[in-house]
């Protein structure tokens, strides 16, 4: 077992404990970055000036009007900003514009004495835009060749070769929706100067190094002179990698401009309409079978709508082509993927990170052409799982793929899924009008960063005279329980009781050049940070102890907060040898680091080994559907999820319940709609608030909901076995919308293949039972005329938003 690995005695990790904060939580006493407003006096409020066009240019900016409200300080606008005016890595996102490239978009900003008056004196400021053609929907994109960014190409094997070994040929077409963030709390800022001109910012962000950097080259600083913290986020799903820096940058600029504090609060609407949301994409594509059913050649097109801006579109749109895979083999692959540019916001980062579009395309088509190919679902996945000693189409050879069958086997056998699927038939058969259905998916996810370089953490540990201690790290605590596993991994390297450690905020004066905490790799990367700066602390006192036992360091063992020598009765407390430490002159400080070994990915070729490890887990799901109405209900969802060796198994139970409940929102719920009319609001988000965007809640929820832990899954070289849970479990959820498709297909006759948009809402069921029942009609039709009936019953190579069409070819 590697060092990296290895469990001591009497360890931490892997005990079941609530989440560090969660009494703060529950009692409201929580501080996020808002509240630190209220313990800062002085404080300017700012509000922006948005342009409520889609797309044209700035002839005209008054600001002069503004200043006439009372209570109004300033006006920000391009011509204040002494660095770089673009809040983007891309250099793509001017912070101030002078092009509107969407209905919202912020052009200048209002510092007030309150947040009214600020509202007040930015309604006031006049902009006059001179209005030019926009592309809103990603069809219009595709056929106006609107394209930005890299083009990258996935290949393997021979593509043609494999099409004209295939039995069975489909072709079809697939468009799902982008999905909104909606954490609790929004983007917020609150920037404050020194006397010696050093900018401190409070910022609601993932990656407060970015935000560093950004806000430096705004203000034309250098990062040693600004200094951001995180001290807790009220949710980020990945919305607060790259958006919050903007936000920052107006603060800190309002704050170095008048040299008093200054917060920036977004309100709901305006973080609804103003920030990106996960990419929404089209697929076009080509599989073909053998006669058993096993996937000889795929050929796809994935087209990502990326907003106007390039954010992360890049990278997610790589990792989507990554994952088209998802568990199953494809030994012929050709796959180009491409990003639109449309007059919306800049889509961004999102749990899974472009993962669970690629693999939605795959689990998509496999649902689609199981009925045509004479094969249950289940059965056709199962064919095609990888197997031992296989690779990805981009060359990395899938390690541990015995655990997809063994997720796979476990869910079916916790699940009692033969006893439940003969029940599902005697209840279809009798019941007309209502139908069950059970799925079963798997997940095959890749963990660390695309871009080698960001695959690198680092941490802060202090020990104090009276042996408590204090540990900074490079991740930030965004619910998702990070914190909580650095203090059980610290306590548990140390050898010391958990109540002796505790840990601060994240800044970027203590531990710098961070990661952002993203792509599920915050407790591989800070945790392993965490445990090699504690390692050397330990190995120093270890050195102490055994000074005062008698013994050699190598027989000195910390246990429970005592050091002991192997085979005697001697033993000195945590806190005398911290104290004899001190007084030896024994440095009791430490900076931890960690670089992820054995990645090397080539973005040109897409070609290498770009994850340390993959994730697995597989989902059993039903649902029952009205065929009235399209109304359905969860009734039971079954999951084993592979998370290793588990840190902190009441964390990673939360965060597999959490993941799934949002991929069931993404691909059931969430339907998010935009003006595409050419009246005066084209542009506009319609589904700009909880009320008309619909979010999961207790009513959505499964009334049976069992999730297992994958036992015996120790991850060689990860931090005590352990592997990544934040982002994998969103995408178990596609065994709820395949169960939907099943049963919608079970009102018509056997063996029919139905469309179903994604999100599958209830309204988008409904006209998949219609299409079903319409197969069946069909069926009966040709059957009285004496015609045969192929079990397909769409809408041809046509396509209707959030469809799939399918064809055999």
């Amino acid at each position: 077992m590697s060092h990296l690995s290895e469990l001591p005695e009497s360890p931490s990790v892997g005990v079941a404990m609530p989440h560090e904060s969660a009494v703060l939580h529950v009692t409201g006493t929580a501080l996020y970055t808002d509240d630190l407003v209220y313990r800062t006096s002085h404080v300017l409020h700012a509000y922006p000036v948005q342009a409520m066009v889609a797309h044209g240019r700035i002839t005209a900016l008054r600001a002069e009007p503004a200043y006439a409200v009372p209570g109004v300080v300033r006006v920000l606008t391009g011509a204040d900003v002494p660095g770089v005016n673009d809040a983007g890595m891309k250099h793509d996102e001017p912070l101030f514009p002078d092009e509107v490239m969407f209905y919202g978009h912020a052009v200048a900003w209002v510092l007030g004495e309150t947040l009214e008056a600020a509202r007040l004196g930015a309604a006031a400021v006049e902009v006059e835009v001179d209005e030019q053609p926009s592309i809103i929907t990603l069809q219009d994109a595709i056929a106006a060749e609107s394209f930005h960014g890299a083009r990258p190409v996935l290949r393997r094997g021979d593509i043609d070769a494999g099409f004209a070994d295939s039995a069975h040929v489909f072709t079809g077409e697939f468009q799902f929706s982008d999905q909104e963030h909606f954490y609790l709390e929004t983007h917020c800022a609150l920037a404050q100067i020194d006397e010696a001109g050093q900018i401190f910012i409070q910022s609601s962000t993932q990656h407060p190094s970015e935000t560093q950097e950004i806000v430096a080259h705004v203000l034309g600083l250098h990062s040693h002179e600004i200094t951001v913290q995180c001290l807790r986020m009220g949710g980020g799903f990945g919305g607060k990698e790259m958006q919050p820096h903007g936000f920052a940058a107006i603060a800190a600029l309002g704050a170095k401009l008048t040299g008093r504090p200054v917060r920036l609060r977004l309100n709901r609407t305006q973080d609804l309409t103003m920030s990106g949301k996960r990419h929404g994409f089209h697929a076009t594509w080509k599989i073909g079978f053998d006669a058993d059913g096993h996937i000889q050649a795929l050929d796809a097109t994935l087209t990502a709508d990326g907003g106007w801006s390039l954010d992360l579109s890049e990278p997610v749109l790589a990792r989507a082509l990554c994952h088209i895979d998802n568990i199953y083999w494809l030994p012929h692959v050709h796959v180009a993927g491409r990003i639109a540019k449309t007059n919306k916001v800049s889509n961004t980062a999102f749990r899974g990170f472009g993962g669970p579009q690629g693999m939605l395309v795959m689990e998509d088509i496999l649902g689609r052409c199981a009925p045509l190919l004479g094969l249950d679902p289940i059965e056709l996945r199962r064919r095609n799982f990888y197997q031992a000693g296989q690779s990805t189409p981009y060359g990395q050879p899938v390690k541990d793929t015995d655990r997809i069958a063994a997720t796979w086997q476990q869910v079916s056998d916790n699940g009692e899924i033969a006893r439940r699927t003969a029940e599902i038939e005697a209840f279809n058969a009798a019941n007309p009008n209502t139908k069950r259905a059970l799925a079963i998916t798997g997940i095959k996810f890749g963990i660390s960063f695309n871009l080698t370089a960001f695959n690198q953490g680092g941490a802060l540990v202090l020990i104090y005279k009276d042996g408590s201690v204090l540990i900074t790290h490079g991740g930030t605590e965004m619910g998702q329980g990070l914190h909580t596993k650095m203090l059980q991994v610290a306590a548990t390297t140390l050898g010391i009781p958990l109540h002796k450690v505790r840990l601060a905020p994240t800044r970027t004066d203590k531990v710098p050049n961070t990661s952002a905490t993203a792509a599920s790799s915050g407790a591989d990367l800070n945790g392993a940070a965490v445990k090699n700066a504690c390692e050397q602390l330990r190995a120093r006192l270890l050195q102490v102890a055994a000074s005062q036992l008698g013994t050699n360091s190598s027989d000195v063992r910390i246990v429970d907060g005592v050091a002991k020598a192997l085979g005697r009765d001697q033993e000195l407390a945590w806190d005398d040898l911290v104290r004899t430490a001190y007084f030896q002159r024994v440095q009791l400080s430490a900076a931890g680091f960690y670089r992820t070994e054995g990645l090397h990915w080539d973005a040109q070729t897409f070609h290498g080994s770009p994850f340390k490890y993959f994730a697995y887990g597989s989902a059993a799901t039903e649902v029952e559907v009205d065929g009235f109405t399209g109304a359905y209900r969860i009734r039971r969802v079954d999951i084993v999820h592979d998370v290793g060796n588990s840190l902190s198994p009441l964390i990673d139970i939360g965060q597999v319940e959490g993941g799934f409940v949002q991929g069931a929102g993404w691909l059931t719920l969430e339907d998010m709609r935009w003006d595409g009319s050419d009246g005066r609001h084209r542009g506009r988000l319609l589904t700009q608030a909880a009320s008309t965007y619909k979010l999961p809640s207790f009513s959505e929820m499964p009334e049976v909901f069992n999730v297992t832990l994958l036992e015996n899954a120790t991850e060689e070289g990860a931090v005590f076995g352990s592997k990544a849970v934040g982002e994998p479990p969103l995408m178990l959820a596609f065994s709820v919308r395949e169960a939907l498709r099943q049963a919608a297909a079970a009102f018509g006759p056997s063996g029919v293949s139905v469309e179903l948009a994604s999100p599958a809402t209830p309204e988008a069921v409904f006209w998949a039972v219609q299409s079903a029942r319409s197969a069946a009609a069909q069926r009966n039709g040709n059957a009285a005329n004496g015609n045969g009936g192929n079990g397909y019953h769409g809408n041809g190579s046509a396509i209707r938003t959030g469809e799939s069409a399918l064809s055999s070819a």
